[in-house]
């Protein structure tokens, strides 16, 4: 899978994820406003508790609006195995190999960490990680060949940057 089709993926994700919140932002909204939950004295506290998850969930939808105009217009950028171009930086999809054969491959992406999508072909489960995060600071600046490590305590691993394109 591309590169372009892995920021379609997101683009899509981005969008849906924009629709539901957006929709319980209203929902929540009119549960505040609704007059059952106009309180009978100081101690109901319904609709106001109802308000904070209406004004909640409305900044969370305008976050992913912001993420969404974002990547809509970000640049891809183009890396090469045989330059110094192969550093790693923002829109690397970078594939990390561990000891036990396991792979796991992240996209580094401006916003929205965390985020999961799945390449419909070959399942590949493809995580965005933004720079600011731990794994993103470790990532950025290193090449193929070079290690990093992944958790913390005895349950950190150390993985092979296999791939970036």
């Amino acid at each position: 899978m591309n590169k372009t089709d892995i920021l379609q993926l997101i683009l899509e994700q981005l969008t849906h994820d924009l629709a539901v919140q957006f929709n319980a932002a209203i929902a929540a909204h009119e549960a505040s406003t609704h007059e059952e939950n106009i309180p009978d004295n100081k101690y109901e506290t319904l609709a106001l508790e109802a308000s904070y998850i209406a004004q909640g969930q409305a900044n969370r939808a305008q976050e992913i609006k912001r993420a969404l105009e974002t990547y809509k217009q970000l640049m891809l950028q183009r890396f090469d195995d045989d330059s110094t171009d192969s550093t790693i930086r923002l829109t690397a999809l970078v594939t990390l190999a561990g000891d036990d054969a396991t792979t796991r491959t992240f996209f580094i992406g401006p916003l929205e960490g965390g985020m999961k999508v799945v390449d419909p072909l070959t399942e590949t489960e493809i995580v965005v990680i933004t720079p600011a995060s731990p794994l993103g600071r470790d990532l950025i600046g290193k090449t193929v060949g070079d290690l990093v490590r992944i958790g913390t305590g005895s349950g950190c691993k150390e993985f092979e940057i296999v791939g970036v394109c």
